[in-house]
C-alpha cells in the first residue's frame, strides 16, 4: 500500500474571524510536491483569504501553517495591483532576475517598457501571471487567474501549468480550465475545508452527494431537538430538578443547529421576462466590413439571428467582438455593408466594461435611478432592499457606492439591473468574470428556459458548449467563421483558426483562413427578387400599423368609452401580426434560398 507523500505546505485547525463572523473553524489543508489542486465555494466563503494565510501573507486567529523550509511561494490575487515605473519593474519586485522578468512579460505578449498605468484588465492579469512565473516558485497560488484573459491565452496558461514543476492550487470559476489543469479538489464549505482526492470533473457529483448527507444531518438534529424541546417542558422531573445538564444539552443542539443553517447557501432568485415576442428575424448582417485605423477588424461578414437563436461571440481580447455587437444591434455603423434589424426588439444588455453603473452611485441609487424605494421588476413593483436580496445583497450595502463592491457583486448589480425589465433580447458581455459556480449554474438553469434570443461574449468554454447555438469566431485580422453549436463544435470544425494569434506560449504560426460558402451558378428568379423587394416595402409598413394599434389600445378608458372599437381593434390587431410573421416566414425562406444560390 503505496504512503501518502509528506505535504510542503499545510494548514491544521486553522481559525479565523471576520469581526463577529467566523470564517474559517478548523480548516486542514495540504498541499504536496507538484500538486494540483483547486480550492472552491461560493462567494464570500474566504477562498481568498484562506489563500493569502497559504502564502503567509494572513496570520489566523488560532492553528497552525507549515511550509517546507527554502521553498518560494507566488500568489496571483484576484485584483492585482500592478505599480513600479514600468512592467519590468513590476515583474522584478518579487525577486525575479531582469532577464527573467522581461522573458516573462514579452512570452505573455507585454512591452517589459511599457508603464504600468492604463492597463486593461486583460493586460493586468497577464503581467500579473508573468511576475509569477519569472519567480520560478515551488508553490504557485492562483486566484481567479482566468478573468479576463481570452479563449487562446487562457489554453495557452493551461499548457504552461501543465509543464511547471510547482505545487499549484487555483481558485476559478472556469470548469474547463479546472478540468484540465487539477487532479485534486478542495471545497470551501461550512467553514471547513473537505478534500477530494480526483480531478475537477468529479467534483459535481461528489458534492451533491456531501450536501444531501448534510441535509440528512440537518434533518435529524432538527427532530432530535424536537424530541428533546418536548421531553425537557413536559418532564415533570426536569421541571423539579432543574436538569440544568439536560438544558446545556439542549441549548448546545439550537446552537449547532443554528450555525448548520448559517453556513447553508444562500442562493440567488434570479428570473426573466421575455415579454412580447420580436419579429421572427432579429437582425440580418450582410458584407459587413469594420476598420479602426489601418486594422480590420471584420471584413464582409454576413450572418442572420432568428428569435430563439442563442449566439455565442468569441476570439482573443481586442479581436472585435464588443463591437460586433454593437453592429449587430445597431449601435455601431458598419463601415461597409447593411444591417437590418427585426420588428418588436426591447433588448437588455449587462456589459464587460460595467460602464453602464452610474459612477459614483449607491447600489440603492442605482437600482432606482429615478428616485423612490421601488423598482419595477418584470411589470410588478417590488421594494428595493427585497429585489436586492434576491442578488444576494445585505440592506447594509444599499447606502455603499457601487465602488466598494467586490468584482462578482458588481457583475450581480448588473444581471439584478438587466433582467429587472421584460427583454427579447439578451445580450451578456463577460457574464461569467467573478461569479461562483453555484451562482453560474443558476445563471445558467435561467438561460436554458429563456425564450428570447441570447446573444453571449465569453471567454468560458464550458458555459458556451452548454448554450449556444451557434458560435461566431474573430481572429482579431478581419477572419470570421460561423458554426453551428458551441466552442467544442467551433474547435473540431475549423482547426487553426486561431493559430496566428500570438499567445502567451505559442510562436505565430501559419494564417487561418475563414471558410467560404461555395459559390453557385443558378440565381434567384425575377418572380422571387421581385417578391422579396415587395416583402421589403410591407414589412415596415405592417410594424408601423401594429405601433399605432397598440398604441390606441392602451388607451385604459377606451373599452369602458367604446367596447365595440376596442374589440374591432384588438381583432385587426391580431390580423395584422398575424400578417406581419407570414411576411417575416416568406421573406426569410426567399433569402435563405437566395444565399444558397449564391
Amino acid at each position: 500500500m503505496s504512503r501518502a507523500a509528506p505535504p510542503i505546505l499545510a494548514l491544521k485547525d486553522v481559525r479565523l474571524a471576520d469581526g463577529a463572523v467566523q470564517l474559517f473553524a478548523g480548516v486542514d489543508l495540504a498541499l504536496e510536491q507538484r500538486a494540483r489542486a483547486c480550492l472552491v465555494g461560493r462567494n464570500g466563503a474566504g477562498k481568498s483569504t484562506l489563500l493569502r494565510i497559504l502564502a503567509g501573507m494572513v496570520e489566523p486567529d488560532d492553528g497552525s501553517r507549515f511550509i517546507q523550509p527554502g521553498l518560494r511561494i507566488s500568489l496571483v490575487p484576484q485584483e492585482p495591483d500592478i505599480t513600479g515605473a514600468s512592467l519590468a519593474d513590476y515583474a522584478m519586485a518579487g525577486g525575479a532576475e531582469r532577464h527573467e522578468a522581461e522573458a516573462a512579460l514579452e512570452s505573455f505578449g507585454l512591452d517589459p517598457a511599457r508603464p504600468t498605468t492604463g492597463l486593461s484588465g486583460g493586460e493586468i492579469r497577464r503581467a500579473a501571471l508573468a511576475r509569477a512565473f519569472a519567480e520560478d516558485p515551488e508553490i504557485l497560488l492562483l486566484d481567479e487567474p482566468t478573468n479576463h484573459l481570452d479563449i487562446t491565452t487562457i489554453a495557452a496558461l493551461e499548457e504552461r501549468l501543465s509543464r511547471s514543476r510547482a505545487a499549484i492550487l487555483a481558485i476559478s470559476h472556469d470548469r474547463a480550465f479546472l478540468g484540465r489543469i487539477t487532479k485534486t479538489c478542495f471545497w470551501l464549505e461550512g467553514r471547513r475545508v473537505r478534500r477530494l482526492d480526483q480531478s475537477f470533473g468529479k467534483f459535481d457529483d461528489w458534492s451533491r452527494k456531501q450536501a444531501e448527507e448534510d441535509a440528512e444531518v440537518y434533518r435529524r438534529l432538527t427532530k432530535a431537538i424536537e424530541r428533546e424541546t418536548y421531553t425537557f417542558y413536559r418532564s415533570i422531573t426536569a421541571q423539579r430538578t432543574r436538569n440544568e445538564g439536560r438544558a446545556r444539552a439542549l441549548a448546545a443542539m439550537r446552537q449547532q443547529k443554528a450555525t448548520l443553517a448559517a453556513d447553508m447557501n444562500r442562493t440567488m432568485v434570479m428570473a426573466i421576462d421575455a415579454g412580447e415576442a420580436s419579429g421572427k428575424l432579429v437582425a440580418e448582417v450582410k458584407g459587413v466590413t469594420k476598420t479602426f485605423g489601418e486594422r480590420v477588424l471584420l471584413k464582409g461578414f454576413s450572418t442572420r439571428i432568428l428569435r430563439g437563436d442563442r449566439l455565442a461571440v468569441v476570439g482573443p481580447n481586442g479581436a472585435g467582438k464588443t463591437t460586433l455587437v454593437k453592429i449587430l444591434l445597431g449601435e455601431t455603423a458598419p463601415d461597409a455593408g447593411t444591417v437590418r434589424l427585426g420588428t418588436g426588439l426591447a433588448i437588455a444588455y449587462a456589459d464587460q466594461a460595467r460602464d453602464r453603473l452610474p459612477a459614483g452611485a449607491t447600489l440603492w441609487e442605482a437600482l432606482t435611478p429615478d428616485g423612490g424605494d421601488q423598482i419595477i421588476v418584470r411589470g410588478q413593483p417590488k421594494h428595493v432592499s427585497a429585489y436586492a436580496r434576491d442578488f444576494l445583497f445585505d440592506e447594509k450595502q444599499l447606502r455603499q457606492p457601487i465602488s466598494s463592491l467586490s468584482g462578482g457583486e458588481r457583475n450581480r448589480l448588473l444581471l439584478a439591473l438587466a433582467l429587472a425589465k421584460p427583454a427579447n433580447v439578451l445580450v451578456l458581455d463577460e457574464p461569467t468574470n467573478d461569479l461562483d459556480m453555484d451562482t453560474l449554474d443558476l445563471l445558467e438553469d435561467m438561460l436554458a428556459e429563456y425564450e428570447g434570443t441570447l446573444i453571449l461574449v465569453s471567454h468560458d468554454r464550458d458555459f458556451i458548449d452548454r448554450l449556444a447555438t451557434s458560435t461566431i469566431a474573430l481572429d482579431g485580422r478581419g477572419n470570421i467563421v460561423e458554426t453551428p453549436g458551441g466552442w467544442a463544435e467551433l474547435m473540431s470544425q475549423n482547426p487553426g483558426f486561431f493559430d496566428t494569434q500570438q499567445s502567451p506560449t505559442k510562436p505565430t504560426s501559419k494564417p487561418a483562413v475563414a471558410k467560404e460558402t461555395p459559390v453557385r451558378t443558378a440565381k434567384l428568379s425575377y418572380k422571387d427578387q421581385r417578391r422579396i423587394e415587395e416583402l421589403d416595402g410591407l414589412m415596415p409598413k405592417l410594424t408601423s400599423e401594429i405601433a399605432t394599434l397598440e398604441e390606441a389600445l392602451h388607451d385604459p378608458a377606451l373599452y369602458g368609452r367604446d367596447p365595440q372599437r376596442f374589440q374591432r381593434l384588438t381583432e385587426k390587431l391580431a390580423a395584422v401580426r398575424q400578417s406581419l410573421s407570414s411576411a417575416e416566414d416568406e421573406w426569410l425562406a426567399l433569402e435563405e434560398l437566395k444565399t444558397n444560390l449564391g
